[in-house]
């Protein structure tokens, strides 16, 4: 038994759900969102709650009952709260701006990295150290994330690079005479 999927999903006030054979479409103050469940999982809509169940007990169907009543509660934070990562940049001449509709990132390169801002994601930079990506679907705001720190990760030595807020680099030595 999942202990997850077992949990309704509660539709708080001022957010409307609606479930249409296998998709699921959330709407708040932050926007829209949808999500189509899979095959194997079922899911309906009673008393305000949305509740997900297997349709048998296959390892697969249970797989994706817990991860299917997961993404269904994202989508309800999504669009009350929204969901927010920030970035840390260190090294010497390394910073972030933001110019129009891109991110302009010095890196270390010989040009500047321009990352064009996808629609329904919101990056600010509150220092030049510091980018905050903000948005209500929380696949995309990590993906985008993900995109900005794989142009220059951290890398072990001196720890220069884009890492995670709180993300733990391990340290190695340098070369010894």
């Amino acid at each position: 038994m999942s202990r997850i999927g077992k949990k309704a999903v509660a539709i708080p006030q001022g957010v409307t759900a609606r479930v249409d054979g296998q998709s699921v479409a959330v709407k708040g103050s932050k926007g829209e969102l949808k999500f189509t469940v899979p095959e194997d999982v079922s899911v309906e809509f009673k008393d305000g709650h949305v509740a997900v169940a297997p349709r048998s007990q296959t390892k697969r169907a249970r797989a994706l009952w817990g991860t299917s009543r997961a993404s269904i509660q994202n989508l309800v934070t999504g669009v009350t709260k929204g969901f927010e990562k920030k970035l840390e940049i260190s090294g010497v001449g390394y910073k972030a701006a933001v110019a129009g509709k891109n991110l302009q990132l010095s890196l270390g390169y010989s040009h500047d990295v321009n990352y064009p801002i996808p629609a329904g994601v919101a990056i600010a930079t509150p220092k030049p150290t510091e980018i905050t990506i903000a948005g209500a679907d929380r696949r995309q705001v990590g993906q985008v994330a993900a995109e900005i720190r794989a142009f220059r990760g951290p890398e072990p030595y001196k720890g220069k690079g884009v890492k995670y807020e709180g993300e733990f680099i391990f340290r190695k030595e340098g070369k010894k005479k």
